[in-house]
């Protein structure tokens, strides 16, 4: 299984930032929601507790002429029947005594919060929640007085949650509505923050992309404390880098020219002996001259494609190498066609492009009847990925085999001795698209004949 592909760093910021913005809300929602129910209740257990007192008062001064019945609250909702709102008196000390109600509760009783397993407070008062005479939750308080004539009295006040509950529902809902309001608010400055924060990032980025197609030679500008060190050590990179491919062509221009001069002493002595011995050195000589011609190229080819900021605009090579065919060939057989729907650039040095396509116009000019048709086309490769020029030459000519085409592209290697030339076309450009991290392909050609592919870097 392949392991999936590393994250970019804004968006690993975005979904860190996120995650604990989130984690941070929703923690900080719960805290306060909760401290909203507990304050909430703590009010409505306040306001029973004012009629429980009232309740305590009428009935610990019987005597008081200022008093009326205990219980005569003055709050009409505990006149009307199963309202939600109840008081109960109930006389502990005396065995089968009336037990005194508010006329909401219509005959039913009160739950006693001690029969719960409620314990009592501060000041013996007792709260909790119990279902009430019509099934709904009500809240009760609750205290046992005792008075020295009548004896020992539990007194309760309850009321219905509904009301409270409502009001702790319409909190939390604008609670949620707000926290969602704000982590939009924070994803969005978010957004703006890691795009502020990274836009140093993606510029250095763009200088580096700059010099690879070749727009620009150095990394410009200044740069944040952070990344200008960065952006240094690439510059003093791609200075290195030029200086050793400049050394290295030095030096191989020096090796081609010191070792050019013995074979040609060796062919020139050999030339004016007709021993066998004078005829073999002749061989090998010219063997040991391709030999040196073609690995010292290719060692040029390598140092300039490993060269950063190499870019050769194609049109221009394909124009000029297709005009330079048509002449070779006066007669117009072949003719030669160019199909240049875009204009790509190649990600490499104009000598090496000329190389490739002209062996293989000429390759083709070899074998086709009559056309040669050249078509031009660019691989996009996605988001951060690679684009490819695709570079095709199709002839009308006899074609090749499958089983030959490999052979084809070996060094030297010629199938057909009856046609001019040394077998190193194909090999060459096999050679120059490997080490351009390209390739080249032989396939059959829409005209009949073979079509020859290539695949190279865009720039």
């Amino acid at each position: 299984m392949s392991e999936p592909a590393p994250r970019s760093l804004a968006k690993r910021l975005f979904a860190s930032a996120a995650v604990w913005s989130i984690s941070i809300l929703l923690v900080a929602g719960l805290i306060l929601s909760n401290l909203y129910r507990r304050s909430a209740e703590q009010a409505f257990d306040e306001r029973l507790g004012v009629y429980l007192r009232a309740i305590v008062a009428d009935v610990a001064t019987p005597g008081d002429d200022t008093r009326t019945e205990p219980g005569q609250l003055g709050d009409p909702q505990f006149e009307l029947s199963l309202s939600g709102w109840y008081w109960q008196i109930t006389p502990l000390s005396q065995q089968n005594a009336k037990v005194k109600a508010s006329r909401s509760l219509f005959a039913a009783r009160l739950p006693r919060l001690e029969a719960l397993g409620v314990t009592a407070q501060l000041g013996e008062y007792r709260r909790g929640t119990a279902a009430g005479p019509d099934g709904r939750a009500i809240r009760i308080v609750e205290r046992v007085i005792e008075t020295d004539e009548e004896g020992r009295f539990l007194i309760q006040v309850a009321a219905g949650t509904d009301q409270l509950e409502s009001d702790i529902h319409r909190f939390e809902y604008a609670l949620a509505a707000t926290f969602l309001l704000l982590a939009l608010a924070l994803m969005l400055s978010t957004v703006a923050q890691v795009r502020f924060g990274l836009a140093p990032l993606r510029r250095l980025g763009g200088e580096v992309s700059a010099i690879r197609r070749g727009d620009s030679e150095r990394i410009e500008g200044a740069f944040p404390p952070d990344l200008a060190p960065l952006a240094g050590e690439i510059n003093l990179l791609i200075s290195s880098n030029r200086e050793i491919v400049e050394r290295a062509r030095t030096q191989v221009g020096n090796l081609a020219h010191a070792l050019k001069t013995p074979l040609s002493v060796i062919a020139n002595e050999a030339d004016a002996d007709a021993s066998p011995l004078a005829t073999k050195m002749r061989e090998q000589a010219g063997v040991m001259r391709d030999q040196l011609n073609y690995y010292l190229d290719r060692a040029r080819v390598a140092a300039r494609s490993n060269m950063v900021g190499a870019a050769t605009e194609v049109v221009p090579v394909i124009e000029s190498l297709v005009r330079t065919f048509q002449k070779i060939h006066r007669d117009g057989v072949p003719s030669f066609e160019a199909d240049l729907t875009c204009a790509p650039r190649f990600r490499g040095e104009a000598q090496d492009l000329q190389e490739m396509v002209g062996n293989l116009l000429d390759n083709a000019g070899k074998w086709a009847a009559s056309r040669v048709v050249l078509t031009l086309g660019l691989e996009a490769g996605g988001a951060g990925l690679q684009d490819f020029l695709i570079l095709s030459v199709d002839d009308d000519g006899p074609g090749l085999p499958a089983d030959l085409r490999e052979q084809a592209v070996k060094r030297g290697r010629r199938l057909d001795e009856t046609k001019p030339g040394s077998g190193l076309g194909l090999s060459i450009v096999a050679d120059l698209a490997a080490v351009h991290a390209g390739e080249f392909t032989l396939d059959d050609s829409p005209l009949g004949g073979l079509r020859a592919r290539l695949r190279l870097p865009a720039a």
